[in-house]
């Protein structure tokens, strides 16, 4: 029962992973798989702490080799300036994900994907309004900074659905073809 629970993690994990590291491949602006990822690993692992934390670390470290080998910073950038601004969303995501996802299915995590995205969009824009000069702190600025988002929600739609499908389509295939990571039923 342990090695099978260790093999779906691990593979669960893997993918995480792969998928927050495909980020330094090129892409549309904010076609990433970040809250995908976070919505898979609370559907998927079996631990609460599992779900929030292993995407959080994925994202980190993907974070650090853009930053610090893609970007080439002059100094080390362990954490970027208002990083806990769309940290936050992947965190809301991965609990948005612990109640959606709770029974996996095409609607479900279309639905979440899309929740996903209105998220993001509305916290990281206040978070530019809030940590910006660029927008008088009025609720008109608050108003053109979210105009000024819009261009990038589809990207971000595409991106979280894109993902998404992929995780879940990928790990449903893999689920079917090798019962070692699938879960025992449980019984009532």
């Amino acid at each position: 029962m342990k090695q099978t629970f260790t093999l779906r993690f691990g593979i669960i994990a893997a993918l995480i992973f792969i998928a927050a590291l495909s980020r330094v491949l090129p892409h549309p602006y904010n076609f990433t798989p970040l809250m995908a990822i976070s919505l898979f690993g609370a559907a998927h692992f079996t631990r609460k702490w599992q779900a929030i934390v292993i995407p959080l670390v994925a994202t980190w470290l993907s974070d650090l080799f853009i930053n610090n080998v893609l970007y080439q910073s002059s100094d080390f950038v362990w954490i970027y300036q208002g990083f806990y601004w769309q940290y936050s969303t992947y965190l809301l995501t991965a609990i948005l994900g612990l109640f959606m996802l709770r029974k996996v299915n095409v609607f479900r995590v279309l639905g979440s994907s899309l929740m996903a995205a209105l998220l993001f969009f509305a916290v990281s824009n206040f978070g530019v309004w809030v940590g910006s000069m660029s927008y008088p702190h009025t609720l008109n600025g608050l108003l053109t900074c979210y105009a000024a988002g819009i261009p990038f929600l589809g990207g971000t739609v595409l991106g979280n659905v894109f993902y998404g499908a992929a995780l879940f389509g990928l790990f449903h295939i893999l689920q079917h073809r090798w019962d070692a990571i699938k879960l025992p039923l449980q019984s009532n």
